[in-house]
C-alpha cells in the first residue's frame, strides 16, 4: 500500500511537469529571446549567470529546508496523514508551482528585482512599502525557526555537527575549484559529490561533543550553537555568490536526492506496511482545528510564500536564460512536494502507538529514513545521521540565503547603496533572531518550549499568507502587461482566505503575547494590502484583458 501510494504520487508529479508546466509556460510567453538579468544586470556578486543544475541545486535546496520535512510530519500526526498527502499533491502542482514558477518570470522580466519592487509598478507605493515590511518579518521567522532546529540536531547529534562545517568548507573548495580554476563541472563533480557523503562517516568519528562548546556566559549548548549558526549567517550573506551559496547549494542537492533516493528505495523494496491512522480527529488539541491549520502546518511541502522570495531575490539573478525558468520554478515545487511525500511515508509507517510520534519532527524523519536506508544494508546510525545530515545541509542552505534575502530587503527599504551598506543590512536582519535564541519562548499556557515550535504556528501562517498576497501581486502584474491570468486566481483566493482565518485563530488562542500580537500585525499588514489590491484592480477594470497576450 505504502509502494503503491508513492507512486501514485511520484507519476503525478512528473504528467503535472510536462502538461501543466508547459501550459504555464505558454500563459507567461517563454522565450530564449528575451536576455536574462544575470547577463544584462551582471555585477559578478549577486548577478551572474548558472549552469540550469547549479541554479536548480541552489533554487532546490534553498526552498526545501526543513519545511517539506518537519511541516507534513506534524500534520500527519496530528491530523492523520490523508489530508496532509492530498494537499501536498493537489497543493504543489496547482498552487505553489504556480505561484514559485511566476514569480520567478515576473522578476526576470522587471531586472531580477522583488516581488515588492513589482508591486511598486504594478500597484502602488504604500502596497511596495507595506509588502517589504511583510517579507522582512517572515524571513525573521524563518530565520529564528531553522535556526534553533540546526542547533537542536547539533546539540542531539555530534556527528551531524562535525559533518555540516565540514560540508561547508568543501563547497568553498568546490567553488574556487569552478568559479577560478576554470575547471569543468562534471569532472569537478565527480570529485566533489563522493567527498560529501564521505564527510558523513567522519562526522561520527569526531563528533563535536556539547562539552566542547560550553561558555563562560552561562549560555546552554542550544543557545551556543543558535549564536555559532547566526554568526555564520553573517558572513555567508555577504559573500559573493560563487564562494559559498552556488557551490554548497549545488552540492547539498546531492545529500537530499540521495535521501530521496533511499527513501524510494525503502518504500518500493522494504515491504513498510502503512500502520499509522489515515485520520484521526477534524481537531487538535495543540494545533486547532484541520481546516485551516493543516494548511499552515504543511507549508513548503505545498506552497511557501517564502519561495517567491527566493525566486525572486536569488534564482532570478542567476537564471541563465528563460527556458530554464520551468526546471528552476514549477519543476523544483514538485520535486518539493515529493520530499514532503517521504516524510509523510516516514510517518505512515509508524504503529500508531509508537512513542516515536511524540518526538521532535527531525527524530521522526531520522529514524525513517535510517529504515530505508537499512533496505540496502546500511547501518542503522550511519542511516540515522545521514538523515539529519542531509536535513541540517539544507536548513543551513535556507539560512544562508533567508539572510541574504533579508539584507537585500532592508537595503531596498532604506535604498541602501551596494557595499558597506550589505553588512550593516545584514545585521539588522539578524537582530531579531539573535534576541529569539537568547529568551525562553513559552505556549500559550505559559510553558516553556522549543523556539521552533512556538514560532511554528505564526511561521507557517506568515509564509503562506505571503503566498497570497504574493499571488495579488502577480495578479496585477499579468493584467498590466497584459497576459491571462485566471490560472492564478484560485490559487490568490484560497490561499488568502485559509490564511487569514488561521491568523484569527492563532489571535483567539494567544492573546496578547508575543505570538499573539505578532500576528495581530501581521493580519494588519495583510488587510491593507489586500485593499491596495482591489484599489489597483478597480484603477484597471476598464481594461479589458484581451486574447492576445503582449508581445
Amino acid at each position: 500500500m505504502l509502494t503503491a501510494v508513492f507512486l501514485i504520487c511520484a507519476v503525478l508529479y512528473v504528467v503535472a511537469f510536462f502538461t501543466y508546466g508547459r501550459f504555464l509556460e505558454r500563459r507567461l510567453d517563454i522565450d530564449n529571446r528575451r536576455p536574462t538579468p544575470s547577463h544584462t544586470e551582471y555585477d559578478g556578486v549577486d548577478r551572474v549567470p548558472a549552469h540550469p543544475a547549479v541554479l536548480f541545486g541552489h533554487h532546490f535546496s534553498s526552498i526545501a529546508g526543513a519545511g517539506p520535512i518537519v511541516g507534513p510530519i506534524i500534520a500527519a500526526v496530528a491530523f492523520g496523514w490523508a489530508a496532509p498527502l492530498v494537499w501536498v499533491l493537489t497543493g504543489a502542482i496547482f498552487i505553489g508551482g504556480v505561484h514559485d514558477f511566476s514569480a520567478l518570470v515576473a522578476s526576470i522580466r522587471n531586472r531580477g528585482r522583488s516581488i515588492a519592487d513589482i508591486a511598486r509598478e504594478s500597484m502602488s507605493p504604500l502596497a511596495y512599502r507595506l509588502l517589504l515590511v511583510f517579507m522582512w518579518l517572515a524571513l525573521v521567522y524563518v530565520l529564528t525557526v531553522f535556526t534553533d532546529l540546526t542547533a537542536t540536531t547539533f546539540v542531539q547529534d555530534g556527528g551531524v555537527a562535525t559533518s555540516s562545517w565540514l560540508f561547508v568548507a568543501l563547497a568553498i573548495c568546490f567553488g574556487l575549484c569552478l568559479y577560478r580554476l576554470k575547471l569543468p563541472l562534471l569532472g569537478t563533480s565527480l570529485v566533489f559529490v563522493p567527498l560529501v557523503f564521505a564527510i558523513v562517516w567522519i562526522g561520527q568519528q569526531i563528533p563535536i561533543s556539547s562539552g566542547w562548546i560550553e561558555t563562560g556566559l552561562g549560555w546552554s549548548p542550544l543557545k551556543t550553537w543558535s549564536i555559532v549558526l547566526i554568526a555564520y549567517c553573517f558572513v555567508a550573506s555577504v559573500t559573493p555568490v560563487w564562494i559559498l551559496l552556488q557551490p554548497r547549494d549545488y552540492l547539498s542537492s546531492f545529500l537530499l536526492y540521495a535521501s530521496m533516493f533511499l527513501g524510494l528505495v525503502g518504500i518500493l523494496f522494504g515491504g513498510f506496511e502503512i500502520q499509522f491512522p489515515a485520520f484521526i480527529a477534524w481537531q487538535s488539541a495543540d494545533l486547532g482545528p484541520l481546516f485551516p491549520i493543516v494548511f499552515i502546518t504543511v507549508a513548503c511541502g505545498a506552497c511557501s510564500g517564502f519561495h517567491s522570495l527566493v525566486a525572486s531575490g536569488t534564482s532570478s539573478k542567476q537564471l541563465d536564460k528563460e527556458s530554464d525558468a520551468r526546471t528552476v520554478g514549477y519543476g523544483a515545487m514538485l520535486v518539493e512536494g515529493l520530499v514532503a511525500v517521504i516524510a509523510l511515508a516516514t510517518v505512515m509507517m509508524l504503529a500508531g502507538d509508537d512513542p516515536l510520534k511524540s518526538q521532535a519532527p527531525l527524530k521522526v524523519y531520522g529514524a525513517g529514513i535510517s529504515r530505508f536506508a537499512g533496505v540496502i544494508g546500511i547501518p542503522a546510525e550511519l542511516g540515522f545521521s545521514f538523515g539529519l545530515l542531509a536535513l541540517s545541509a539544507f536548513i543551513l542552505t535556507t539560512l544562508d540565503t533567508a539572510t541574504r534575502l533579508g539584507r537585500y530587503i532592508f537595503e531596498e527599504f532604506f535604498q541602501l547603496r551596494a557595499g558597506p551598506a550589505r553588512y550593516a543590512a545584514t545585521l539588522a536582519t539578524l537582530a531579531l533572531p539573535t534576541v529569539f535564541a537568547l529568551i525562553t519562548l513559552r505556549d500559550a499556557q505559559g510553558q516553556p518550549i522549543p523556539a521552533w515550535k512556538a514560532i511554528w504556528p505564526v511561521f507557517g501562517a506568515t509564509n503562506q499568507l505571503l503566498a497570497g498576497l504574493t499571488l495579488l501581486v502577480l495578479a496585477v502584474w499579468l493584467r498590466q502587461t497584459r497576459r491571462k491570468s485566471g490560472f492564478i486566481w484560485l490559487p490568490l483566493v484560497f490561499m488568502t482566505v485559509a490564511t487569514l482565518y488561521a491568523l484569527v485563530l492563532l489571535i483567539g488562542q494567544y492573546g496578547w503575547t508575543v505570538i499573539g500580537v505578532v500576528a495581530m500585525v501581521l493580519m494588519a499588514l495583510a488587510i491593507l494590502l489586500i485593499m491596495e489590491f482591489f484599489r489597483s484592480l478597480m484603477r484597471r477594470v476598464a481594461e479589458p484583458e484581451p486574447d492576445q497576450k503582449q508581445p
